[in-house]
């Protein structure tokens, strides 16, 4: 069973900063990548940033230039680090995985509980 753990939300003023972090843990055999996702109230759930075991980057427009994810290897870590936060990125922000539990299960994906970011002033 993989488990995500996710901290760093919280209330912040416009163009203000906050960095999450997501660890991993339990049975991971490998892991293809990890990000993070968001969704708003009454809004899909959308794709925020996610880094591939090979270090590649993908953002979402909106946060382009803004927002940077990094990966620690070693300790199945990865961070958002948010900057120049506006209303907008108002939502909850879930780390999402995506892995194989043992060498022989499929690739699926696995979700944190999820943390609320709320810009306001």
């Amino acid at each position: 069973q993989v488990q995500l753990v996710e901290s760093g939300g919280g209330l912040v003023q416009p163009g203000g900063s906050l960095r999450l972090s997501c660890a991993a843990s339990g049975s991971i055999f490998r892991i293809e990548a990890m990000g993070w996702y968001r969704q708003a109230p009454g809004k899909q759930r959308e794709l925020v940033a996610i880094i591939t075991s090979g270090d590649t980057a993908v953002y979402a427009d909106s946060v382009k230039g803004r927002f940077t994810i990094s990966r620690d290897n070693a300790k199945n870590t990865v961070h958002l680090q948010m900057n120049s936060l506006k209303p907008e990125d108002t939502a909850a922000y879930s780390c999402n995985l995506r892995g194989y539990a043992t060498r022989l299960t499929a690739l699926r994906d696995y979700w944190g509980q999820g943390t609320q970011v709320t810009v306001s002033s």
